[in-house]
């Protein structure tokens, strides 16, 4: 309670004060009024509706709670939209060149860029707008309704009341069309469904006036306050005749039961005939309906994610329900034709195809003759003897079995003429390919008998000592190979000790024969056990 200031009271005052106090609470009598009139919250804990003693209130009053100092500066007005001021005649200088207001230029005009501009013509110049500058305050800059047109709100009214005549007129059209079709009728003829059209004929409660069926939880308080609530109609969630969720099973090891957020997820009465339950558990709404679903389109946007599909339920939800939709046709479609693919192979047996006559009655135009014992005598082949063994098993594509064929001492398969067991039918083309392999392998077979019959004569090719081939018409000459072993001797030399070497070195970039015979006679072979030995 709001106190004007601390006085000294007597236990009875006291007690009367706080009485007055849980009254007020209660809704039972008129909450305490300040100095301006409005009503005090009786909630109000008094740490905060007690004024401070130097303040010296002499009323209760909640002032100290507001901001008493205001700047003067700051308001809550807005712009005046749409407001002109002065229009001239005729252009002046420093205004817009396109329509001669001089509140803004031509970059900053709004209006339709002209052919010629109003700083040329002269003509249709366009009136000052009003430019208001102001600084919003506090509340000011966090009002989203600041500058709003109260005015244009009736258009949404005048939407909802033409939706609300044209529905009566519908209603009213279709109350006269079932009198005249009752009309039509004799009267001698459905007596009995009288009642029925009676109550067709009937404007449908909830659409007419609904404030008919609110008044069964109508709740009212004896004083309209502040803290008391204020009186009218209440719409509740359940039917205060239902018994709570709480109360099914009293039992204490029996569903958990949130009082904090009224749930009750297990079902209270798991044992019960569920023809006579009304209520199964909140688990039943999470399994059921939208929620599965929901549920279903988290766990595919997971499963893609982890799979790298680059999208997020959170993120994209638009996204992720469109792809979990193509997901579910394209998962029909396989199915489908999964399905298809094995009807066609095996049949349907539950297709309105009529089965054949001579499959039903075991009757065929085929004419067998018996003797006196029964057996056949002719008109069906003899059935041959099975033994237990697996017969005509066909593997790999073979339209044979294995042993069907037999060559040189090998079984093989018939249709393909292969002698490997196991191996994959090639049919008529592994028989051309076979065919043509072994007339080839006969032909490179005689030419190689031939070629040892008649050994052709290789004549001995004399080799280089550099390794090359020696034509026919070479023939060194010794005296120059000793001069090129001379000068590759004192190559080496040089190379051994620079010093030796000339300034002015000239080269020879012409090899011959000799030169090159010379440098392989001399060259050391280090891979050569016996090089120790040469020199």
């Amino acid at each position: 309670m709001a106190t004007a200031s601390v006085s000294f009271k007597s236990r009875e005052d006291h007690r009367k004060q706080l009485e007055l106090e849980e009254a007020r609470k209660a809704g039972l009598a008129p909450a305490e009024l300040d100095e301006d009139g409005n009503e005090i919250n009786p909630h109000i804990p008094q740490y905060m509706s007690s004024a401070p003693w130097y303040l010296n209130a002499e009323k209760p009053s909640l002032k100290h709670q507001r901001k008493w100092k205001s700047d003067p500066n700051y308001t809550k007005a807005w712009y005046d939209r749409g407001a002109r001021l002065y229009q001239a005649n005729k252009y002046r200088k420093g205004a817009c060149q396109n329509c001669g207001a001089m509140t803004h230029d031509k970059k900053s005009c709004m209006e339709r860029p002209r052919n010629v501009g109003a700083k040329w013509t002269n003509m249709d110049i366009a009136p000052d707008e009003k430019v208001e500058s102001f600084e919003l305050d506090y509340d000011g800059k966090r009002d989203r309704w600041n500058g709003y047109d109260t005015s244009t709100y009736s258009r949404v009214i005048l939407d909802y009341e033409a939706r609300e005549e044209a529905r009566k007129k519908f209603l009213k059209e279709q109350q006269l069309k079932k009198l005249e079709e009752k009309d039509g009728e004799q009267d001698g003829e459905n007596a009995g469904s009288e009642e029925d059209e009676e109550d067709g004929l009937k404007i449908d409660e909830a659409k007419v006036d609904e404030s008919a069926q609110m008044d069964f939880a109508k709740v009212e308080k004896r004083v309209r306050t502040t803290g008391g609530g204020s009186t009218g109609t209440v719409r509740n969630l359940r039917i205060r005749e239902d018994t709570a969720k709480y109360l099914l099973n009293l039992d204490v090891n029996s569903a958990y039961y949130d009082p904090k957020t009224r749930s009750m997820r297990e079902d209270p009465l798991p044992d019960a005939d569920p023809n006579d339950k009304f209520y199964v558990g909140d688990n039943q709404n999470r399994q059921s309906g939208q929620a599965l679903e929901f549920k279903q389109l988290n766990v595919h946007a997971w499963e893609a994610f982890d799979k790298g599909q680059d999208f997020h339920m959170q993120a994209a939800p638009s996204q992720a329900e469109l792809l979990f939709k193509s997901f579910l046709v394209k998962k029909e479609k396989l199915k489908s034709e999964g399905k298809d693919k094995i009807m066609e192979k095996y049949g349907n047996a539950a297709s309105e195809e009529p089965i054949p006559r001579e499959l039903l009655l075991g009757q065929s135009e085929k004419e067998i003759e018996y003797d006196r014992t029964g057996r056949i005598i002719k008109g069906q082949d003899i059935a041959l003897p099975k033994s237990k063994y697996e017969e005509d098993v066909l593997i790999n594509n073979h339209t044979t079995v294995w042993g069907s064929w037999w060559k040189d001492h090998q079984w093989g398969y018939k249709c393909c003429k292969q002698t490997i067991k196991n191996s994959y039918c090639t049919g008529l083309a592994g028989i051309e390919a076979a065919e043509a392999s072994a007339d080839l392998m006969k032909a490179n077979m005689a030419r190689k008998e031939a070629a040892e019959e008649e050994p052709a004569r290789q004549e001995e090719k004399k080799l280089a000592t550099w390794g090359t081939d020696i034509p026919q018409d070479l023939v060194l000459d010794q005296k120059l190979l000793q001069e090129s072993l001379k000068k590759e001797a004192t190559r080496k030399k040089e190379e051994m000790d620079e010093r030796k070497r000339k300034y002015n070195v000239k080269w020879n970039d012409q090899v011959t024969a000799e030169d090159m015979e010379a440098y392989r006679m001399t060259r050391v072979r280090h891979d050569d056990p016996m090089r120790d030995f040469l020199n």
